[in-house]
């Protein structure tokens, strides 16, 4: 019984609301023209040193109030802001210079400023609500299996056969890349039986370690020496997969793109409007993916909930999924208290609405997980656990990423 509350949960929180009144909200994806995002010019860059240390909170955060008595960014400034660098494999750095074409400016969104209590604890409060997926079912199939787990110690999400979107600080301090992105690897989850899965011939210094016990003794001996090792690292993956632990197919980045709207360098802090960047992987994957979305306000979130999974710390191995509700909203950022821990950042936002003219239902990426942050409000710092939303901007600017130019960019 309680499996069976569990799975319907999972499947209907997307959707169902807290109040009943599901007739009283617009539970669909509407879609909407995209302005485009042309690449004017690319210049080369000196690599980077890839030497800042990962970097989770900001010092300071413009928050609501404060972002309400900002001017509207001119179109130059977004132009500046939506120009990005793309880091390769092999260290080579590029800057390209964007034009923003058929650009309508939003008007402000109607912050709901609640006056949620001030946290206690940071990032988990009161009761914990996080669910740890644990059945391999579950774990496999869509949505949990597009979860993804960096190398540096964040979240991700599918996006297509060859793209991972995740939070900009997982890989870019704002002035320089992080230790260890510049042989960054993506961790897609794959699920063993216990003591299955297929026997991998052992590394170099085992195979040398037995081919030298070998010569030491018997062929009887090199025999016995080489059983005994896979029959330990049988064990050890049978155990894994008996925890509930995924184990992760491991893949090489190609390159990474990130908006100068973060990746200031000297010139700047880092905007948390522009915490996100894309990851292009070296080889396709053949998983099912979960496609981008533009952010709703919170009026047309089904509940005012969100939801998303993720590799939290300390859980170790584990993916963790959790939905809340949104406490408040700017033009680029959703404020909520979603109970999450370091490791989830990066992770993807998504709701799931009708499609037009259809009845199925389709789960959508409409904001990138930042993580715990402290925010100016009203003058005085609250903490909040911060997601960077899809504007119809930042889906062109991804879009573009993954195309390659804008013609398939037109509408989200």
């Amino acid at each position: 019984m309680g499996a069976m509350l569990f799975r319907l949960m999972l499947f209907t929180l997307g959707w169902t609301l807290i109040d009943g009144s599901e007739m009283e909200q617009d539970l669909m994806w509407h879609v909407r023209k995209i302005p485009r995002l042309v690449s004017e010019r690319t210049f080369h860059l000196t690599s980077p040193a890839f030497e800042a240390d990962a970097k989770m909170v900001l010092n300071r955060v413009c928050g609501i109030e404060c972002q309400k008595a900002l001017p509207a960014p001119s179109l130059s400034d977004l132009e500046d802001s939506l120009s990005y660098e793309t880091v390769f494999e092999n260290g080579s750095r590029t800057l390209t210079r964007v034009k923003v074409q058929g650009w309508v400016p939003e008007p402000t969104q109607n912050l709901t400023s609640q006056g949620a209590p001030v946290r206690r604890k940071r990032q988990v409060y009161g009761t914990d609500s996080r669910f740890s997926i644990l059945d391999k079912k579950f774990l496999t199939n869509f949505p949990f299996n597009t979860a993804v787990k960096l190398s540096t110690g964040c979240s991700g999400i599918l996006i297509s056969p060859n793209h991972v979107l995740t939070a900009a600080h997982c890989v870019h301090d704002g002035s320089d890349y992080i230790k260890g992105s510049k042989k960054l690897r993506v961790g897609l989850l794959k699920m063993r039986n216990k003591g299955g899965g297929k026997r991998r011939r052992g590394s170099r210094r085992n195979r040398r370690e037995v081919s030298g016990a070998g010569r030491e003794g018997s062929q009887d001996s090199l025999k016995e020496t080489a059983k005994a090792g896979r029959r330990r690292k049988g064990s050890a993956r049978g155990q894994r997969a008996a925890d509930g632990r995924p184990s992760f197919q491991w893949t090489r980045v190609k390159n990474t793109h990130i908006p100068k709207g973060w990746a200031r360098g000297e010139s700047g802090d880092p905007a948390l409007d522009y915490d996100y960047a894309l990851l292009e992987l070296k080889r396709p994957h053949k998983k099912k993916y979960m496609d981008l979305g533009v952010s709703p306000t919170i009026k047309k979130l089904p509940g005012g909930m969100i939801h998303f999974s993720g590799f939290d710390q300390d859980r170790a191995d584990q993916l963790v999924y959790r939905f809340c509700s949104v406490s408040d909203e700017s033009n680029d950022l959703l404020y909520q208290y979603c109970d999450a821990e370091s490791g989830s950042t990066g992770s993807g936002v998504y709701l799931r609405l009708k499609e037009p003219d259809k009845k199925r239902w389709k789960r959508k990426i409409i904001a990138i997980y930042s993580g715990h942050q402290w925010v100016d409000v009203h003058g005085v710092q609250k903490d909040y656990n911060v997601a960077v939303r899809i504007t119809p901007l930042k889906y062109a600017q991804i879009c573009l990423w993954m195309h390659g130019d804008d013609a398939s960019c037109t509408h989200g």
